[in-house]
């Protein structure tokens, strides 16, 4: 039995041994596979279904992405329009534009053996970087530096968030092909990008809010939300990455590492969610002393005229 892969900045290794993420296949000097993983299903004869409850998962994910997406047009629709809701929207569109790519990539639908695989690897890792990255935009606008909802400002998040995604896309094929000085069996270059950026994306994007409610708002109930968004996703991560193995084993290989992450992804992006509602509504559910109205919540909202 070979030595288990320990976790070495730079290397996939150990990520690859504890979760059969997507990249896995294309990166590093030999193929590394998790010890468990989900079993697969036969849909059809010869045709194999894998990551069943995973694949559940994200679709009841798109579904609540529908809902949370329903909720902000329905906002707009009764005459208000909430501060950040075409950003905070436009980061739900990416979030299930991942959903949809990994879909494909879970399930066996893109086999790996196909030429298309790395492609929508290298698509799936630049959305899953610009969504984090439109989180850290979203991070932003509360302090109204220019206004939000405004050709300006959407077209700012539109333009940087294709940028990140171009860039991690082109990174990612290089990588996998050995192309332009990288080196599939080397990544360090794609480590920093599929790890490091979206954690520092991720803080920017706490820190700014932190700020925002100290500063702003007379509630602090708000915190709550935004802490259990980052709680769910270092749970998510300790799930997906460090206890996917044991955890397989002990579901009798039902799920793994992936059906976690997907869920408190799920959970984290709901509790995002929630947060911008909070501190954005009119009515007065977290009232605290009687402040009044136009302090509870961050800034005014937009009447439309």
């Amino acid at each position: 039995m070979p030595p288990q892969p320990v976790l070495v900045f730079g290397s996939f290794d150990y990520v690859c041994s504890q979760t059969a993420l997507p990249l896995c296949p294309l990166v590093g000097t030999s193929l590394v596979t998790p010890s468990c993983y989900a079993r697969n299903i036969e849909i059809s004869t010869g045709t194999l279904l894998f990551e069943p409850a995973t694949i559940f998962i994200e679709v009841i994910a798109l579904i609540m992405t529908a809902v949370m997406v329903y909720n902000i047009k329905s906002k707009i629709t009764l005459g208000t329009v909430p501060l950040g809701c075409k950003e905070i929207a436009l980061l739900l569109y990416l979030y299930a534009a991942t959903l949809v790519n990994e879909f494909f990539l879970v399930s066996g639908i893109i086999p790996m053996a196909s030429p298309a695989y790395k492609y929508f690897v290298a698509t799936h890792i630049g959305l899953i970087v610009a969504g984090f990255w439109a989180l850290a935009f979203n991070g932003v606008v509360g302090f109204q530096w220019f206004e939000d909802g405004t050709p300006l400002s959407l077209w700012t998040l539109r333009g940087s968030s294709f940028a990140v995604f171009f860039v991690s896309f082109l990174v990612s094929i290089l990588t996998f092909t050995s192309s332009g000085g990288l080196n599939s069996a080397y990544p360090t270059l794609l480590y920093i990008i599929y790890f490091i950026l979206p954690l520092v994306f991720l803080i920017v994007y706490g820190v700014l809010q932190t700020i925002l409610i100290v500063n702003t708002l007379d509630d602090r109930w708000p915190l709550c939300d935004l802490f259990f968004a980052y709680l769910f996703f270092v749970v998510g991560l300790c799930l997906q990455f460090g206890l996917s193995t044991g955890l397989c084993n002990i579901a009798n290989h039902y799920i793994d590492g992936i059906f976690f992450g997907c869920v408190f992804t799920l959970l984290g992006v709901m509790m995002v969610y929630k947060y911008w509602d909070s501190v954005t509504r009119d009515d007065v559910e977290f009232a605290v002393g009687g402040k009044p109205d136009d302090n509870m919540y961050l800034l005014d909202n937009h009447i439309i005229s």
